[in-house]
């Protein structure tokens, strides 16, 4: 292709971007914007998956039944997130052993809250009420963004996200609520 086809298809592209309009998988993308969607979409993913580990082992702990399957279930979401993402993330022509490569290799990233330890119920608690808050804020504003499948993506992802909000935040409010000792570790947490 020619400098000047290139620069037609980059005008073309940018015109798309302020109509608000949805960029595909299979339309031109300068590789720029393809690259740094890799790099974004597959931290996300990565951190959905590595998000996970700290609550997996939770599982066997949390205080009561219904706990166990409250936690059961927001695991399976957080994996399935993390699945979305890394389909996603594929259809710009990157495989998944890639992606998982990266991370192993330390070339990608993810969000790093996820290596502090979850030590107390609390720290459960405060991980689905602070994080998973804080995750919504940063991802609604995705639902809207120009690459097509990671918006669709995101659309499910955060309203899966409000719903472990909602559950961390009922477990703090419980143990803040509690015995003495459950009020000092939601302090502590």
């Amino acid at each position: 292709m020619s400098e000047e086809q290139i620069k037609n298809l980059e005008a073309q592209f940018e015109e798309r971007i302020a109509r608000d309009e949805k960029i595909e998988p299979k339309d031109w993308m300068p590789e720029k914007y393809r690259q740094t969607h890799i790099r974004q979409m597959s931290q996300h993913a990565h951190s959905e998956i590595v998000g996970m580990l700290p609550e997996g082992n939770w599982i066997t702990r949390a205080p009561s039944l219904r706990r166990k399957v409250a936690l059961l279930a927001k695991v399976q979401d957080e994996a399935g997130h993390g699945l979305y993402l890394y389909s996603a993330t594929e259809t710009l022509g990157v495989s998944r052993d890639e992606l998982y490569e990266q991370l192993h290799s330390g070339k990608a990233k993810y969000s790093s809250i996820f290596n502090y330890p979850t030590v107390t119920w609390a720290d459960m608690g405060s991980i689905g009420w602070l994080v998973d808050g804080a995750a919504i804020i940063n991802q609604v504003p995705l639902c809207s963004t120009s690459f097509g499948p990671y918006a669709r993506a995101m659309v499910r992802v955060c309203k899966e996200e409000s719903f472990h909000q909602r559950q961390g935040y009922e477990i703090m409010i419980k143990l803040a609520n509690g015995t003495p000792e459950q009020k000092a570790m939601a302090q502590d947490a």
